[in-house]
């Protein structure tokens, strides 16, 4: 058999025949072999996805309304004006919404940055060391005025009212310290009314961040009447406020205390909602605490002293039966997931304009007076036979209305939380009395955490 190499044309012997050529591809021919390198996909280097645009601006600090002057006002004990959607549309658009937010925000822009031992006691004035003995008076009587024995039932212990008496009684020894001698009497009744009620509510024995408001809004008079200064706005957030804190932990460990209108589990907190505020305020540009670092209990130790966020989640830890954030916080736990404390305290900014002074069934129950006056055309409750809030039978009246999206309401008058009044028992009570068991307070752990 002849070899292929042999019937090679002359010249061509001893060379290998040419290899077979692959056919141009064809977009119509079946069975074309594609070219794969066309079709693999061109790299590009991974980009960051925008984050989403909030369609609510950061609330700003608006600009405060002149003080008034003390001798054109004609003081009252201050009453509840907000009794209808109606009356909170007339608030929101009012100069004292602009006054309270301005007062509030003002306070969170002055400690921005600054650890709570940046304000020193040299630097306190006169009517600030006067504030600080008042609560320690206050924490005092609560010492004084221990809880009655209710057999483990975690609601409200009814002390808690002898413990409201004594801090009225002493009102006017305290305000007689802060309050100039040439005004009248009736300066010191609408002044010490908004201390009294920032304890919580006496009828209901609860305490939620319409307290908390209060309490500012006592601040907020002191300042109205020149009694206090821009130059004190530090030591009010940084030196007021904690001992604040520190006097209303003491009456709901004491007495208690049920969470106003709590949201429960989903809810930013049972019980205050300023602290976050301030607290994110204090560490917009801290160099190494992030919003992730309220999971590190070593960081909450060594620093909830110095930055009210940190102190608040620490305290939030101490009283839940359970541990960890993501069980009984979950928003703490998803706001700890924010880039920086800047977005935090822009998020709380939102939360007080939406969630406190917007929230028809917290400002429902907010006092006006002389010094913080209420809008033109807004209802007053003793025109309208509203008996004040202390007096009213528990339960107290119902109101019934239509939200926008058509859904039926029925709110008793009340009530500082939202839909609709149902009671809830502390859990802050809850510790405790696993301490009177002899539990120590010990936290357990989810059987899958």
């Amino acid at each position: 058999m002849a070899s292929p190499l042999s019937s090679a044309p002359p010249g061509e012997a001893g060379k290998l025949p040419a290899p077979t050529q692959r056919p141009p591809a064809s977009s119509s021919g079946a069975g074309v072999i594609p070219n794969l390198k066309d079709r693999i996909p061109k790299l590009e280097p991974r980009r960051r996805k925008a984050e989403p645009a909030n369609p609510m601006p950061v609330p700003e600090t608006p600009e405060a309304p002149p003080r008034p002057d003390p001798t054109t006002l004609a003081f009252q004990v201050p009453v509840r004006r907000i009794l209808s959607p109606d009356d909170h549309q007339l608030f929101l658009t009012s100069p004292t919404y602009t006054l309270i937010l301005s007062f509030i925000f003002s306070l969170s822009d002055s400690v921005q940055d600054k650890p709570i031992s940046s304000v020193k006691d040299a630097d306190l004035s006169p009517a600030v060391r006067a504030i600080l003995t008042i609560l320690d008076e206050a924490d005092a009587l609560c010492r004084d005025t221990p809880p009655d024995e209710q057999g483990g039932s975690r609601f409200g212990n009814k002390t808690f009212r002898v413990f409201l008496d004594k801090v009225k009684d002493r009102s006017p020894a305290w305000h007689s310290t802060l309050l100039p001698a040439d005004l009248p009497p009736s300066a010191e009744e609408e002044v010490s009314t908004y201390l009294h009620h920032s304890f919580g509510n006496r009828r209901r024995i609860d305490y939620g961040s319409g307290h908390e408001l209060n309490f500012f809004m006592w601040l907020l008079c002191l300042y109205q009447l020149r009694l206090l200064d821009r130059s004190d706005f530090p030591a009010l957030a940084l030196r007021i406020f904690p001992r604040y804190l520190v006097v209303m932990r003491h009456v709901q460990s004491a007495y208690y205390l049920e969470p106003a209108g709590s949201h429960g589990v989903w809810g930013l907190d049972d019980y205050q909602f300023l602290p976050f505020l301030f607290g994110a305020s204090q560490l917009v540009h801290h160099p190494f605490i992030t919003p992730r670092s309220i999971h590190s209990e070593l960081t909450l130790e060594e620093f909830g002293g110095e930055y009210l966020y940190l102190g608040q989640v620490a305290f939030v830890n101490s009283t839940k039966t359970v541990k960890g954030l993501r069980w009984h916080s979950p928003m703490l736990d998803d706001i700890s997931g924010a880039k920086n404390w800047a977005k935090v305290e822009a998020g709380m900014r939102r939360m007080f304009v939406n969630e406190v002074l917007g929230k028809l069934p917290v400002m429902q129950h907010f006092l006006f007076g002389a010094l913080i006056p209420a809008a033109e055309g807004m209802s007053d409750a003793r025109e309208m036979g509203v008996r004040d809030e202390e007096d009213e039978d528990e339960g107290g009246e119902v109101e019934v209305f239509d939200d926008k999206a058509g859904v039926r309401h029925v709110h008793q008058n009340s009530g500082w939380g939202d839909c609709c009044g149902i009671k809830v028992p502390s859990s802050i009570a809850a510790v405790e009395e696993m301490k009177k068991r002899g539990a120590g307070g010990q936290l357990r752990r989810i059987p899958f955490d």
